[in-house]
């Protein structure tokens, strides 16, 4: 009386009502995507992805994404990847041939998901964006001694309650067994949100000494991936570089999972 048997299996009562339950469940209220709404109809094809998360994290992860827009994230090519930090050179860089690595082109269904991710707190979809940059970052074999992510100021902190470039960062880290320095860089103040500036000078100026490398870090003689979740002028990643390169920094490449960006660069890292 006290449990349930099939041909291949035998379960409890208390068993059976939590699958029975589960099932009506998933079809009365389907799973949804993440970024569009829709019913999502990749789970299937999504459990690699699971897979991956709980090897970085030790937990399962509840996102769920449709095949559309899944097919809808189509990575720059290999060649496009690379860029020139800067949109608009300064004169007297000392880094000018300051180099970026940008995966997506931040239009379409890209531009869609960065507001999802900072202001509607979607931390798993940075960790998911993570990821993808990882994998990509892993196929180019591109590697270095430390993975440093964009600070943010300790107001915009609290006000977000994380850090999408750290959140982005730190699977890139993990997939590439890349230490992860999420406390290296420092904001030394709570600067203007760059996408409410529209003149690059202006950016610059924004940023201009907003970083400097923390007490408890050495970076003397190390090669640096920066990451931030998108390039637009190249300011912040820019003057973060200047930041590490002053500390001692050998080498760093500047990382953004997406950007509007087409200046290339002639010699990559």
């Amino acid at each position: 009386m006290g449990a349930f048997c099939t041909e291949n299996a035998c379960l409890s009562f208390p068993e059976t009502i939590r699958e029975l339950f589960k099932g009506a469940v998933d079809l009365i209220i389907p799973y949804r995507c993440a970024i569009c709404g829709s019913v999502s109809d990749t789970e299937n094809r999504f459990k690699d992805y699971g897979k991956l998360y709980y090897q970085i994290y030790g937990t399962g992860t509840d996102l769920h994404i449709c095949g559309k827009c899944l097919s809808s994230l189509n990575s720059l090519d290999e060649d496009d990847r690379w860029l020139l930090c800067l949109s608009n050179p300064i004169e007297g860089d000392p880094y000018p041939g300051l180099a970026l690595y940008m995966q997506f082109p931040y239009k379409g269904i890209v531009e869609r998901i960065v507001p999802r991710i900072k202001f509607g707190k979607r931390i798993e979809l940075a960790r998911f964006f993570g990821c993808l940059l990882g994998s990509s970052l892993l196929m180019d074999e591109i590697t270095a001694d430390l993975v440093v992510p964009i600070p943010l100021s300790k107001e915009r902190y609290e006000e977000r309650g994380f850090n999408q470039a750290g959140e982005i960062a730190y699977p890139i880290a993990r997939m590439n067994s890349i230490p992860f320095a999420e406390n290296c860089l420092v904001r030394t103040r709570n600067t203007k949100r760059q996408a409410k500036i529209r003149n690059s000078d202006e950016r610059s100026m924004n940023v201009s000494g907003a970083f400097r490398v923390s007490e408890e870090w050495d970076v003397t003689g190390l090669t640096i991936l920066l990451v931030d979740d998108v390039a637009t002028s190249g300011s912040t990643l820019h003057e973060a570089a200047l930041a590490l390169y002053r500390a001692g920094a050998l080498k760093v490449l500047c990382v953004a999972f997406a950007g509007n960006r087409s200046v290339r660069n002639a010699e990559p890292f």
